[in-house]
């Protein structure tokens, strides 16, 4: 399956952005149904969506995924039963506050496509795991809950409203201990379940020195995405999960030097003692940046 290092947020209104979206190097693109689109608008977003998916069919250079409304409303299915049929690559699951709710979209997705002609099982998943507070208690059921489950993603706006939060940031700009605590447990979901982890959107969209200090954290704690607002903020994205030349010369160093010392589970490299997680990570630093060792 394909790595996404940057997803598009696109409201399902507005040609104009689809068009300017199509025209990015985003790795996917999510047309919104949800919090962009107003709610008298929603009907005529849903036909857009569904003939912009079936007038772009070839999805080689970039995904079309799908942010529905939380299933927990009465325009969730409305919004599948009118977009399933132009075949998206995937559906954001926003509001997930389990993998009961995956599951859920499981069996819808699979009668809908079966209906629709769409191959059955290809339309897969991504919740946003920790919009609800209750939501951040069950991060570890999404673990084998559907072969659909793509990726695990966070968000700390609707969290904060959920909560009642002045601000999810403190004075600094950093996030509050309860928005950091809910994007460990989001990561620490997403490889328990060996799917993708797709970091949340920088909101200060026109701070490119920010958004590039972000994407670079989040790539160390682990994430392997990021989701993006704006057309911006997509090619530092892109870069930035993309381990520049030090690192991988550095991975080839330690790959190198366990397999010059075969039987041995312990190496020295340069004054430090490397062993099987380093060379775990330095695969990982190659397999991202699209080399062989």
């Amino acid at each position: 399956m394909k790595m996404l290092k940057s997803m598009l947020f696109i409201p399902g209104d507005s040609e104009k952005k689809m068009i300017k979206g199509n025209g990015s190097n985003a790795d996917a693109l999510i047309l919104d149904l949800e919090d962009s689109v107003a709610s008298d608008r929603t009907a005529l977003a849903r036909d857009m969506v569904r003939d912009y998916l079936r007038s772009h069919a070839d999805r080689g250079r970039q995904e079309l995924w799908v942010r529905i409304n939380p299933l927990s409303t009465d325009k969730a299915l409305p919004d599948l039963a009118a977009i399933v049929a132009g075949a998206p690559d995937g559906i954001m699951l926003p509001k997930s506050g389990s993998a009961a709710d995956v599951i859920a979209l499981d069996h819808y997705l699979s009668a809908l496509e079966q209906r629709e002609g769409v191959a059955v099982g290809s339309i897969r998943i991504l919740p946003v795991a920790t919009e609800t507070p209750g939501a951040l208690f069950t991060l570890n059921s999404y673990q084998g809950a559907s072969a659909r489950l793509a990726a695990l993603t966070w968000g700390a706006e609707d969290l904060a409203a959920a909560m009642g939060a002045a601000s999810n940031r403190l004075e600094n700009g950093e996030y509050e201990f309860t928005y950091l605590l809910a994007r460990s447990l989001c990561l620490a979901a997403a490889h328990a379940a060996g799917v993708q982890a797709i970091d949340t959107v920088t909101t200060d969209f026109r701070n490119t020195d920010k958004l590039i200090a972000e994407v670079r954290a989040s790539r160390r704690a682990g994430f392997t995405g990021k989701m993006a607002i704006h057309p911006d903020q997509v090619d530092p994205i892109n870069r930035g999960y993309v381990p520049d030349e030090a690192e991988i010369a550095h991975a080839r160093a330690v790959i190198h030097a366990m397999q010059n010392a075969p039987g041995t589970g312990t190496v020295q490299l340069n004054g430090q003692m490397i062993d099987k997680p380093h060379l775990v990570q330095a695969q990982r630093v190659l397999a991202s940046a699209g080399l062989r060792e």
